[in-house]
C-alpha cells in the first residue's frame, strides 16, 4: 500500500477528467477504482487482493485525474505487488481444500450427503458435481461463522464483556472490523488459515470493543487476551494472506 500526503509536483494537472481510469500493469489492463472519502487525509493506493483492480482512496482536495496520474507514476510498485498475487486455484479440479491451516482432500461421491463432512484428512461431499464449488464455499462460510462465534465468546469472557454479535464479511482487503454497536465483522476466508491466525484477528476486534484505537492500552489488552504471539500471526497474514483469496476470490 502507498500513502501520499502532499501534492506531488511530478504529477501533472493536464490529464483530462474523462480519461479512462485504467492502467497497464505487467501487460494487463487493470481498472482503477476510485473512492473519495471525506475524512481521508492522504491519497492511498492499493492493489486488490485478487490482483484484478487498482484501488485508490482520495481526500477531498485531490482530483480523480491526479489520482490516475499518481497510480501510473507508481507502475513499478504495482508490478511488484501483482507479482505477489498467487495464481487462482480451483479446489474442485484439484480435489483439495484449505481449512484451518490444513489441506483436506475432497472426496466427492455422488451418493453421499450434499452437505460436506470432515472425515479425518478428507472432506466427503455428495450431490451433483455441478455447483460443487459454491457448496464448498458455503460450507467454509458456515464453518467460519461457527468458529468465529466460539472465538469471540471466548475472548469476550476473558475481557469480562458480554458476548458480541458476529457477522461474516467478504471484504477484499480487511480481515475484521468492530462497530460502535458491538458487532464484529470478520472475513470468512480466515477459516482457511491456521487457528492461531484466525483467533488473533478475533482477539484484535474484541480488544476494540474496549479501546477504539491502537493505543498502548489496546495493545496491552490484546496481549492479555490472545494466547499466542501476535507478531507471528501478523507475519503469517503478511506472507500468506493473499493466498486465502486464490480458491474463492
Amino acid at each position: 500500500m502507498i500513502d501520499w500526503l502532499r501534492r506531488d509536483p511530478a504529477i501533472g494537472r493536464s490529464r483530462r477528467a474523462h480519461e479512462p481510469a485504467t492502467i497497464e500493469v505487467a501487460g494487463r489492463e487493470l481498472p482503477i477504482a476510485i473512492t473519495r472519502h471525506r475524512t481521508a487525509r492522504r491519497l492511498t493506493l492499493r492493489l486488490a487482493a485478487d490482483g484484478q483492480a487498482v484501488r485508490i482512496t482520495l481526500p477531498h482536495w485531490c482530483s480523480a485525474a491526479e489520482a490516475v496520474a499518481f497510480a501510473r507514476a507508481r507502475r513499478g510498485w504495482l508490478e511488484q505487488q501483482l507479482a505477489k498475487v498467487p495464481q487462482a486455484r480451483d479446489p474442485v479440479a484439484e480435489r483439495e481444500l484449505s481449512w484451518r491451516g490444513t489441506r483436506l482432500a475432497i472426496d466427492w461421491r455422488p451418493g453421499a450427503p450434499r452437505r460436506p463432512l470432515v472425515d479425518g484428512t478428507a472432506l466427503v461431499v455428495g450431490g451433483a458435481e455441478t455447483g460443487l464449488h459454491r457448496r464448498l464455499q458455503r460450507w467454509l462460510e458456515d464453518e467460519a461463522l461457527r468458529l468465529f462465534a466460539a472465538d469471540a465468546a471466548d475472548y469476550c469472557h476473558r475481557a469480562g464483556l458480554p458476548p458480541a454479535e458476529v457477522r461474516l464479511t467478504r471484504a477484499k482487503r480487511r480481515w475484521g472490523s468492530c462497530s460502535s454497536e458491538r458487532v464484529l465483522r470478520l472475513n470468512w476466508r480466515l477459516v482457511q488459515a491456521p487457528d492461531a491466525v484466525r483467533r488473533s484477528v478475533v482477539a484484535h476486534e474484541v480488544a476494540h470493543l474496549v479501546h477504539f484505537d491502537h493505543s498502548p492500552a489496546f495493545h496491552d489488552l490484546l496481549d492479555r487476551l490472545f494466547e499466542g504471539e501476535i507478531a507471528e500471526a501478523n507475519a503469517w497474514l503478511s506472507r500468506h494472506g493473499r493466498e486465502l483469496y486464490a480458491a474463492f476470490g
